[in-house]
């Protein structure tokens, strides 16, 4: 492994535990999250689009997959530890709510507006790993994967070059991959796609998947970093923007994301307002991380199920 790479041991875990004879620490902390509730729930929650007519739709466990993936060949390429590369990319949604990036904003308004705190799904994904997990017991993960996982997104910045590989590989695989959906959506032509940006990185997302990876790789190797170069970072950067302007935050999305933020807002008064009817995994948590627990945790389909449960007459329900 190169110099920088992450060692694998000796594994650094809050309740210390033996060594395997089989699998590195980071591994064991991959299996534990590929076994876990939270991981098997990602299939049935929103990555963009919020129930799709049709299945090539990507959803967060696919996006994750797919993140996982673009960064271990990075990892691979720069000699990097690609156990703890693969553990962060596997965990690093898991606390992401339902809908999408619109169930985010929409739980963190809803905490906001009436208990003062905010949400955020990097912070909810460490909470679920260290705590919610395992039914209150968590997965005692070592301290470099839970670093990667809280800090793959923000300001901050991993500990390790492992983490920030994730941290840059989870826009390179959802910039690329949203694209791709929204094309099939009717949402975006190919027309409609910016067209500098487009003949600088490819003009297919497995082409601009392939620059983006090389440029990182050749620009790391110099910095000792995990960089981009100023171009090709830079485009990456303008097709990002572009993606907000016209999907993220557009028209098509806009209507949904009201919707959404409705069907959150319903669930989180009638819980805030009877907390006995939902679990209790931390019996430390306050009334409003409860829920919040409660809420994050679900599916799509159960988040609805729970709000049709609670809003429509059970003789009109079909």
């Amino acid at each position: 492994m190169a110099p920088d790479a992450a060692r694998s041991y000796p594994a650094r875990r809050r309740t210390p535990e033996p060594d395997s004879p089989l699998r590195t620490p980071f591994q064991r902390d991959r299996d534990r999250i590929v076994h876990s509730k939270s991981f098997r729930r990602l299939k049935h929650k929103t990555q963009v689009f919020v129930a799709p007519e049709g299945d090539h739709y990507r959803t967060r466990l696919t996006h994750t997959l797919e993140a996982c993936g673009i960064a271990r060949t990075v990892a691979r390429a720069l000699g990097l530890n690609e156990d703890l590369t693969e553990a962060i990319g596997l965990g690093h949604d898991l606390g992401h709510p339902p809908f999408g990036h619109a169930g985010e904003q929409a739980l963190d308004a809803a905490l906001r507006e009436r208990c003062g705190g905010g949400f955020k799904h990097n912070e909810h994904s460490l909470r679920v790993v260290d705590v919610l997990e395992r039914d209150g017991h968590g997965l005692n993960l070592t301290e470099q994967v839970r670093d990667g996982i809280l800090n793959h997104t923000g300001a901050s910045k991993p500990a390790t070059l492992e983490g920030r590989v994730v941290k840059l590989v989870d826009r390179v695989a959802y910039i690329n991959h949203d694209i791709d959906d929204a094309l099939r959506a009717g949402i975006l032509r190919s027309d409609d796609l910016p067209a500098a940006q487009i003949e600088l990185l490819g003009p297919t997302g497995s082409a601009r998947i392939d620059t983006l990876v090389r440029d990182i790789v050749e620009r790391s190797e110099a910095a000792g970093d995990i960089v981009q170069s100023e171009e090709i970072g830079g485009a990456m950067l303008r097709l990002r923007k572009f993606m907000f302007d016209r999907v993220y935050l557009g028209p098509e999305t806009a209507r949904e994301h009201e919707k959404v933020r409705r069907t959150m807002r319903v669930l989180f008064d009638h819980y805030l307002d009877h907390p006995n009817e939902i679990p209790e995994w931390d019996p430390a948590a306050s009334e409003p991380q409860r829920v919040t627990d409660y809420i994050a945790g679900m599916t799509d389909r159960f988040c609805i199920a729970k709000v049709t449960e609670l809003t429509v007459p059970e003789e009109a329900r079909f």
